[in-house]
Order: C-alpha cells, then sequence, then structure tokens
C-alpha cells in the first residue's frame, strides 16, 4: 500500500541516509520527485508510487523489496510475452517497481510465487546447493501408489536431465485420480508435469504453496503481500 510521508523522512526510513543528511541532500538540489528537483525536505512524496531520485539514480533500485504473490492459472511468468499473452506482471500493480520472479510457474500452474528485486537473494533461493525446499500440491489422473512414490524420490532421467521428487505425500488415491503433496529442492523446468508423465500420471492440477519458510496461506489469487527485506534475511538465517 503507497505511504505518504516527506522525501527527508523517506530517504531516513529506507536507510539511505540519516534525517539530518538527507535534509541537506535535498536543499542542494540532488533530490528529484517524478524527475523534478526538490529543495524542500519536507516535500511529500507518495512511496513507492512517485519517482525518486538522489544524484539522477531512483532510489527504488537501491531499495530491495521482496513479495508474496499468489498466481493465477493462465498467466505467465516474464515481463512480456510476443504471443501477447497474459502476464504476471498484467496482474501485478505497476507502481512495485522493476521486480523478477525467483524461479518460474508456467502457465497451467498456479499458487506461491515470490518476487524481489534483489539479485543475491534470488541467486540464494535458486541455488540447489542450499537445497531450498519447494512444496505442491498436485492432482494426478490414475491411482497413485507408494510404489509410485518411491520411484518419483529416486527419480527418472528425461531430456538428459534426472527428475525427481525429494519427498512425495499421498493425501487421497483412487482409480479416477490422486493428490499428492510433493516437495522439491531444484527448480528444473516443468520438473513435476516432466517426471509424473514419465511415470504414466498425467498432472491435470498443480499449485505451489510454499517456497522455503514462505508459504502461501491465505493469500487470495491474483494477491500479493510484501515481506520487509530484513525479515526475509532473518527468516532465511542470512
Amino acid at each position: 500500500m503507497p505511504k505518504r510521508l516527506t522525501v527527508d523522512r523517506l530517504l531516513s526510513k529506507l536507510g539511505i541516509a540519516s534525517r539530518g543528511t538527507s535534509q541537506e541532500w535535498i536543499s542542494a538540489g540532488r533530490v528529484r520527485i517524478n524527475g523534478r528537483v526538490v529543495r524542500d525536505p519536507a516535500t511529500w512524496v507518495i512511496w513507492p508510487k512517485d519517482s525518486v531520485s538522489l544524484d539522477d539514480q531512483p532510489i527504488q533500485d537501491s531499495v530491495k523489496r521482496f513479495f508474496l504473490f499468489h498466481k493465477p492459472k493462465g498467466v505467465i511468468t516474464t515481463h512480456s510475452d510476443e504471443q501477447g499473452r497474459k502476464t504476471i506482471f498484467d496482474v501485478l500493480p505497476a507502481d512495485l517497481g522493476y521486480m523478477h520472479a525467483i524461479g518460474r510457474l508456467d502457465q497451467a500452474t498456479s499458487g506461491l510465487l515470490l518476487l524481489t528485486n534483489d539479485s543475491a537473494l534470488s541467486s540464494y533461493l535458486t541455488d540447489p546447493a542450499n537445497k531450498v525446499m519447494r512444496t505442491y500440491l498436485v492432482t494426478v489422473r490414475g491411482a497413485f501408489t507408494e510404489t509410485h512414490a518411491s520411484e518419483a524420490v529416486v527419480g527418472v532421467v528425461d531430456a538428459g536431465e534426472r527428475l525427481q521428487c525429494h519427498t512425495v505425500k499421498i493425501q487421497k488415491s483412487s482409480g479416477r485420480e490422486s493428490h499428492l503433496e510433493v516437495v522439491l529442492i531444484q527448480g528444473k523446468n516443468r520438473e513435476i508435469r516432466r517426471l509424473y508423465k514419465a511415470l504414466g500420471h498425467e498432472v491435470t492440477r498443480l499449485r505451489r504453496i510454499q517456497y522455503g519458510p514462505f508459504k502461501l496461506e491465505d493469500l487470495p489469487s491474483g494477491a500479493w503481500r510484501e515481506i520487509p527485506i530484513e525479515d526475509v534475511r532473518k527468516s532465511l538465517r542470512l
């Protein structure tokens, strides 16, 4: 939710400079709001809707942000699409600033997607060496047995890649369909769909509910929630 505050307080609140130093910079004409130089530290700004720059460098780029987003089914995880398909950034408000997705969810998959402008944090969360767990609710066609679950954990080789689950819990199994909770510790392209197809069980519904310590919980489809970057690092023990 955008907040209204004075520009000197904004710089201080974001940790860019102390209130006193911020006031000196503003008075010296080093700060612009929406491209216009301001010299009054008490000038109001709507953050992060307004564009604020220091020495012609947008402070939005220097402030690290992190969001949980409930990606709806039917949109793709990219900034633009040559085929004109709807993207997650058509759903998200434009005033979030430039964000990138941590990993991807394909067009037919819904659920938790993490967004940030912190490339170091993104690298940590996607590095297989860190074994960050991703949890999915999966519906497949046909009866899925404990034998099938063991095969999914052992994995298969598809197109030269080993695809495998970390754990599989069978929540319900019938001749028509089965409901599973699947945990991955890597993020290969369409891994769950490819793996279960190789095991003879087509995935009909796929939703991510957790990524590391971050949970989807009751976040509505298409909604987002920001988590302070300090809390993110604390949750990851970084």
